[in-house]
């Protein structure tokens, strides 16, 4: 039996999107899958390591792993009319050089926030200590990702959504690029085909089956939120727009890195299209 790590965040929409393999509802022959719950971070420096087979991602990290990891077309996050939150407390100015919390230096949100806000000074942590280090003074603001854009505490109010500084940026009509998966080159590609269109499988299942899938999280104390949040934020970050990616999403993902490339994070633009895995390899060879 083959082991394959598949690591995820701990926020609900990673969790709602695995267990479906988890819970045996989807799997491969011959095939054990072990799964992680870190910080988004801690997988996006992981992944600068190729520590971990498959990885969740934030898109903004792709171009600097290009080479030793190709994004998979599934269990994708996007934003739209939403996304991460910059939160202050409540009746505070912020400085043009205030302090900012971010939830870490390779994430999407990070570049977007240092693309619209050059002076801020900023102090990177672990996500879930971020609404905590703003209530206390210990930074003037932070940026809230996952389930604290809906759970905050009510002494905090919000600065700036992302998604407007996303929407300056991008034009109208663009979907916020926010995280996905990516799978290690290495492993041979009939294989990482395989493996793609197994996690598809299961994020497809998790949307069909979200119900009874949600219910067994919550009485497992598999998640941080109650139920109707967790209902309120998996039609923000797991929905049926997460099953696979589409033309649009692949297009924001693109201006993401024009944007990126333009501001100085990456040495050129990318196209996402030419990293994904050639899924056309298999029929090519049973042809």
């Amino acid at each position: 039996m083959k082991t394959m790590q598949i690591a995820h965040s701990p926020d609900a929409d990673d969790i709602f999107m695995y267990y479906a393999i988890k819970f045996g509802w989807v799997g491969m022959d011959g095939v054990e899958f072990e799964n992680l719950a870190l910080d988004i971070e801690t997988l996006n420096v992981e992944a600068l390591k190729g520590t971990y087979d498959i990885t969740a991602i934030s898109f903004a990290l792709l171009p600097h792993i290009k080479d030793e990891y190709a994004p998979l077309r599934t269990a994708v996050s996007f934003g739209e009319g939403y996304g991460p939150k910059l939160i202050k407390q409540k009746d505070k100015k912020l400085k043009r050089n205030f302090k900012v919390a971010l939830s870490g230096k390779y994430t999407t949100n990070a570049m977007l926030f240092r693309i619209a806000y050059p002076d801020a000074r900023i102090t990177y942590m672990n996500f879930l200590e971020i609404e905590q280090a703003v209530l206390d003074g210990t930074v003037d603001a932070g940026v809230l990702i996952h389930e604290s854009i809906l759970t905050y505490d009510s002494a905090l109010e919000v600065e700036r959504e992302m998604w407007d500084v996303w929407v300056k940026l991008a034009g109208e009509g663009i979907p916020l690029p926010l995280g996905g998966m990516a799978i290690r080159r290495s492993i041979p590609l009939n294989k990482a085909i395989e493996y793609e269109a197994m996690l598809t499988k299961a994020v497809d299942v998790a949307r069909l089956h979200k119900e009874r899938l949600s219910a067994m999280l919550i009485e497992r104390d598999l998640v941080r939120i109650d139920a109707p949040t967790l209902e309120q934020y998996l039609e923000l970050y797991a929905n049926d727009d997460s099953v696979s990616l589409s033309p649009l999403q692949l297009k924001a993902i693109d201006i993401l890195y024009a944007l990126g490339h333009k501001h100085g994070f990456y040495e050129s633009a990318l196209h996402v299209s030419d990293y994904l895995i050639p899924t056309e390899y298999k029929e090519l060879r049973n042809a």
